[in-house]
Order: structure tokens, then sequence, then C-alpha cells
């Protein structure tokens, strides 16, 4: 066994591109043991090569549910609805009632109100006059808009939503630098959120529409509970909010930082389907995959994880490490990346993956096609990223056209 390691390169970033001490674990340690120092009962692993990753995602012997805490206690409670903290057969009783929503056909529906947002948000960037916050009136508002039309949510409340999930897991988060206060607020915030949410299925169960939720109550309501339901719209609205906008304000901004590869975005419109998976796979807003714990013992790339451990797989750090010899720390719009796990794999691939697709499809290009002259208005040092939250992003992205 390799000697265990200090790092947690997997959480943090240098602008859009990984750490140096990440890559030179994919490189050399694609599954190497992580060095808690004493802080964790159990041990820990951090894999990321390609084939490690995908054997781990895939395999039933991992569990999306947390160790034991070490304490007596079990583990944790769960976040009720949230499939990301499910497993087999609870997930997949769950899963199967949202998958019809989420196929291509169904998100087609929504496409005339996405294109409808994103014209109304580019006039909100272009009527904020230059130098105009990118993420405030582009990144952030279109998933929030969007999660508001499917779930049929008011679209006067998206704000206060969006405001109330940015207070929640902006900043340092839950981290141990956080004051008292902030901790407070934040909790307040979720709390907040959270009622919404309980608010909203409640009406939902009275009157029920023809947005997700009124399906879901339609078809499944006596096998769901309320609890479900509110933890179902809240894990997608919040999954959209964090997952597209943080791509919506990473994509362009590493566009912009590639001038061949803009050119070739906006001169070939027949690259659209690539250049998003290109962006999905190059910026991994989604930067580690739900922890996964090990049920039983399992040997993965010649090293045996014991029941109880837990392993993080990093999904920026594969993205970056060669595929069978082939590099991949450049972007290339024009590369085939068709397998990349950006989304995840195995049975908790992303829900809402052809969702977020759309969106890039049809937000990116109108946001070029508007400003064909779009340019970063700060110097690359003064960017303001999103650190210590769930998934990656840019906290302010100011713009000039």
């Amino acid at each position: 066994m390799s000697k265990a390691v200090s790092t947690s390169a997997h959480t943090r970033r240098d602008g859009v591109e990984p750490v140096p001490e990440l890559v030179e674990l994919g490189a050399h340690d694609p599954l190497v043991e992580l060095d808690t120092g004493g802080r964790s009962p159990s041990r820990h692993w951090l894999a990321t090569g390609y084939d490690e990753v995908r054997a781990i995602l895939g395999d039933d012997r991992f569990s999306m549910l947390p160790p034991d805490d070490g304490r007596g206690g079990g583990k944790p409670p769960i976040e009720v609805g949230n499939l990301r903290q499910y497993d087999p057969p609870d997930h997949t009783r769950l899963r199967r009632m949202l998958t019809p929503e989420f196929t291509m056909r169904r998100i087609r529906r929504l496409e005339p109100f996405i294109e409808e947002i994103v014209e109304h948000c580019l006039d909100a960037l272009e009527g904020a006059g230059r130098p105009a916050d990118l993420v405030r009136h582009f990144a952030w508002p279109i998933p929030g808009l969007v999660g508001c039309a499917l779930l049929g949510v008011p679209r006067d409340d998206a704000a206060e939503i969006a405001r109330n999930l940015n207070i929640s897991r902006t900043g340092t988060g839950f981290g141990r630098h956080t004051s008292r206060e902030e901790r407070e607020r934040q909790r307040a915030a979720v709390n907040a959120y959270m009622t919404y949410m309980g608010r909203l299925i409640r009406q939902k169960r009275r009157d029920p529409g023809d947005d997700l939720l009124g399906m879901l109550i339609r078809r499944h309501g006596e096998d769901l509970t309320d609890e479900e339901l509110t933890g179902m719209a809240a894990a997608i609205m919040g999954s959209g909010l964090e997952d597209i906008g943080g791509m919506l304000g990473l994509g362009p901004l590493v566009l912009l930082d590639h001038p061949d590869q803009l050119a070739l975005f906006q001169e070939r419109p027949d690259l659209l389907d690539s250049a998003v998976e290109e962006l999905i796979r190059y910026v991994s807003s989604v930067q580690n995959a739900t922890p996964r714990t090990a049920l039983v013992d399992v040997t993965v790339g010649g090293h045996l994880i014991r029941a109880g451990e837990s392993v993080i797989c990093s999904l920026l750090g594969v993205s970056r490490n060669p595929v069978n010899g082939t590099p991949q720390d450049t972007l290339d719009i024009t590369r085939d990346n068709s397998g990349h796990l950006s989304f995840g794999h195995g049975v908790h691939h992303c829900i809402g993956a052809v969702l977020a697709r759309v969106e890039l499809r049809i937000a990116i290009p109108a946001l070029l096609r508007r400003f064909p002259a779009l340019s970063v208005a700060v110097p690359a040092d003064e960017i303001r990223f999103r650190t210590w939250t769930p998934n990656y992003g840019v906290d302010e992205l100011l713009v000039n056209w």
C-alpha cells in the first residue's frame, strides 16, 4: 500500500484549473489513502483515476449513506427526498417516479420558457451597463427561473429562493472558520428555504398543476410523503442553481480565456453539442461525487478498501487525467468526450443531466450572439470564485462588451 497522503487538493482550485497536487496524484496515485490526522475513526480514500472512479461509482457495494460516526450513534440522518443520499431500493423507488419528467422529450417542452428566460436575463445584463456582473444577471438567475418553471414555483418567488440558497451555501459554509453569527444566519436561510418548499408542497397537494410536482402528486401522491416531496423539490431546485449556475459562469469564462476555442464556438454551430460536453468535462463545477462508503471489503485498482471506509471521487481530477493514454488537460471543443464522468456514473448518474445540457446549449450561444465582443473586465487575479461550497463557481464576474 502507498503511504497515506495529507491533502485537500480535491477541495481547492487555481482559478478554473485543478491545483498541481491533484494533477500529480492523478498521474501517479489514481487511488490513494488520505491522512485525516486522526480526525476520523475510519480510513478515507481519494480516487482520481478514470477506471477507479468509474468502478467505484458503478458498484452497489459502495453506499451513498455516510459511515458510522464512531460515537455509537449510527449513521447521521439523510436529507429526506434527496436522491444523492439514498441507496437502492429506496433510491430506485424515488428515482423511478422522477425519471419520466427528465427525459429529452419532456425537457424539450421547457425550451420556449428557457429561451424566454435567457433573453430576459440578457436584457437585464445589458441594462445594468458596463461593466456588469455576469453571475448576478445571467449565470445565477437562469437556472433559478428555469427551476421555477419546472416545479411550478411562482416566478416572483425565485429571488427569495435564490437569496436563501446563496446565504446558506456561500462564503465559508459550515466550515470550522465560520463565525457563530454566520452559522446562525445560514441555518436561518436553510430553514426559510425548506419552510417555503414545504408550503409549496401543501399548496400543490390542494391544487396540482401541470408541472413536475403536480405530476408527482397526481401519479404517486399516495406513495410519497410531504417530507419526501419537500426534499425532492428542495434538492432539484438547489442542484439546478448550483450545478448549472456554476457552469453558466465558468463556461463563458473558460471560452474567453481560450480565444481559439471561442472563435470555433462562434464560427461552427455544428460543434455546439460537443462544445457543451467539453465545457462540462473541463470545468467540472461539481468537483467531487457524493462520498461513497464501502459496505463490504472491495478491491479497486489493487487496493483493498475495507467495509466502513469512505472514498471521495474527484470528478475534476478524473476529467483532467489521461484516458487510455490520451491527454485531457486542454480545452478542445472538437473532442469526442462522450464517456466523461462529470455527471457521475451508474444508478446515481445525474438525473438532471438532460436539463443541464439544454440550458447550456441555449444560454451560452445566446450570450455570445448578443455580446460578440464579450470580455472580462478585471484582471484574472481579481476574479472572485466561490469556495468552501458544495459546488465550484464564480462568485462575481464583471464583463464588458
